[in-house]
């Protein structure tokens, strides 16, 4: 891949669904405060845990990224259990985002009838999906390249059109010229109660719009397993880790700002969306409130790309962890198969396969199923950020054990280890009481309690599997690290040629 196709991944990679979607429902649990505030906690963890991975993918642009680094400065057992707890939530997520993909193309095509997309129509959907997800990822890296730079373009589009047509209506611009300003912090309320009533409400409702906001940022972190397959790695890693900041910043942030300010928490049509089509999007309430009809269909292309682009990088995604899995004998080793171009043709079939469940949507039973594997993984992106953070802390404590200076490195943050350290703290916290609302007097729910707490035991017993098996006790001392093998020289770092003009150079610098 390119420096375009890597910087607009970083740009507009996980912008998608949880964004444009989701956003009602964090605004309808937390309130309009509530839920700025969630945004801003978790892009500030984020944020954190970038500038931790952007230190050690700088050092070290191999396959495997952050998986990687994590078997190589904590214990080989630690990578082997996070990789395969990636891999397996990147597979079951994947038929998860082609269904809803196909479900907002069934936005134009609802039978009037029985007021549902038709069964035939259904099963073509996913069917074209799938064909089209999987062959975009067996032309390889470059083509994967090409189309996420392509998605990143609408979708950036989208958010950017949004934002400034909901600053518009807000301020009383649209046909009905009511300015709404900040009137629905003030009534019904900045922030909402949820599940319970009162202060505590308050609180819990703000506490579970953090793993709704998690959900937009998720994915992010995949940035490190393109790497190994990006031209000037080190480069183009240090101006997309950079990138970020102004991504968390202007899409995110002012994103749920104008959301909050556009519709009441308590408005009839976000508390029963079904969170499908555009129709669940808090936009489309509030512009079609205001009297501006031709949104809908346009913000439904734009989920419907991005719904398709989430599918596409997670098949990226799970074959490259499979890939680089192999490559350290952590699982079979045919799985480390490449054709003459480099494409890892076996990891990638072994993590297409799983798009057949798909199918499953079609029937109602399977549908829960479905749904409830989907949701086991929603934990597993703070574990990950957890892990990525501390094994950057070890990277630290390793590069001082060799005398290694990370200021002279291509990327180096002088805050650190106090991000890698708040990061930590956030995701424990997280973890630890994210299914605190099963505890509460009289809603305990086994189903809610082993969704909320089944990625622990499953880590630990992956790791604990592997550490026995392996037999390489204790982690790894700073002293003993691995701290240059198979890390590519100075060699691969070419100074990009200075643009000749002055809007080149411009672009340059924020690119």
């Amino acid at each position: 891949m390119q420096q375009r196709h890597i910087q607009m991944i970083a740009l507009a990679g996980t912008l998608g669904t949880g964004l444009f979607l989701a956003s009602g429902k964090a605004i309808s649990h937390a309130g309009p405060a509530g839920a700025l505030i969630a945004y801003l906690l978790i892009g500030s963890i984020v944020w954190a845990m970038i500038q931790s991975l952007a230190e050690m993918m700088c050092y070290a642009p191999i396959s495997g990224g952050y998986i990687h680094y994590s078997e190589r400065f904590i214990h080989p057992s630690v990578g082997f259990a996070l990789g395969y707890m990636q891999w397996y939530s990147a597979v079951v997520s994947l038929p998860t985002e082609i269904v809803s993909a196909s479900i907002i193309i069934g936005f134009w095509d609802i039978d009037k009838v029985t007021n549902d997309i038709p069964r035939s129509h259904l099963i073509g959907y996913i069917t074209a999906l799938s064909i089209v997800c999987c062959s975009i990822n067996y032309f390889g890296a470059r083509w994967f390249g090409e189309s996420e730079f392509f998605f990143a373009m609408i979708k950036i589009a989208l958010i950017i059109g949004l934002i400034i047509a909901g600053l518009v209506v807000d301020l009383g611009g649209g046909p009905d010229h009511d300015r709404i300003g900040f009137r629905y912090w003030k009534n019904p309320g900045a922030f909402a109660p949820y599940p319970v009533s009162g202060d505590v409400g308050k609180f819990t409702g703000w506490f579970t719009t953090l793993l709704q906001a998690a959900f937009s940022f998720s994915g992010v972190e995949a940035l490190a397993l393109t790497a190994a397959e990006v031209q000037n790695p080190r480069h183009n890693m240090k101006k997309a880790a950079r990138l970020l900041f102004y991504r968390i910043l202007f899409f995110y942030v002012c994103g749920i700002l104008i959301v909050g300010m556009l519709v009441p928490y308590n408005d009839p049509l976000l508390l029963n969306s079904t969170g499908q089509g555009a129709a669940a999007s808090p936009f489309v309430i509030a512009f079609n409130r205001a009297g501006i009809s031709v949104l809908p269909s346009i913000i439904n292309a734009g989920v419907l790309s991005s719904a398709f682009s989430a599918a596409n990088s997670i098949l990226y995604n799970a074959s490259r962890m499979l890939y680089g899995l192999a490559l350290r004998g952590q699982a079979p080793r045919i799985f480390a198969k490449t054709l003459s171009n480099g494409l890892p043709v076996v990891a990638l079939t072994s993590s297409a396969v799983f798009v057949l469940l798909s199918y499953m949507c079609l029937s109602d039973g399977a549908q829960t199923v479905l749904n409830w594997l989907s949701n086991l993984t929603s934990i597993a992106t703070f574990i990950c950020w957890g892990t990525i953070c501390f094994a950057f802390l070890r990277f630290k404590a390793g590069c001082e054990a060799h005398d290694i200076d990370r200021k002279k490195a291509f990327f180096y943050n002088r805050f650190q280890p106090f991000p890698a350290y708040w990061a930590i703290f956030w995701c424990f916290l997280i973890v630890l009481f994210n299914g605190y609302a099963v505890f509460i007097r009289g809603s305990w729910n086994t189903s809610d309690f082993f969704i909320a707490y089944i990625n622990i035991p499953i880590v630990l017993l992956l790791f604990l599997g592997h550490y026995l098996w392996t037999g390489r006790k204790g982690f790894w001392k700073a002293r003993d690290m691995d701290m240059y093998s198979n890390i590519p020289g100075p060699e691969i770092d070419i100074q990009p040629a200075p643009a000749k003009t002055k809007l080149g150079r411009i672009a340059q610098a924020i690119l």
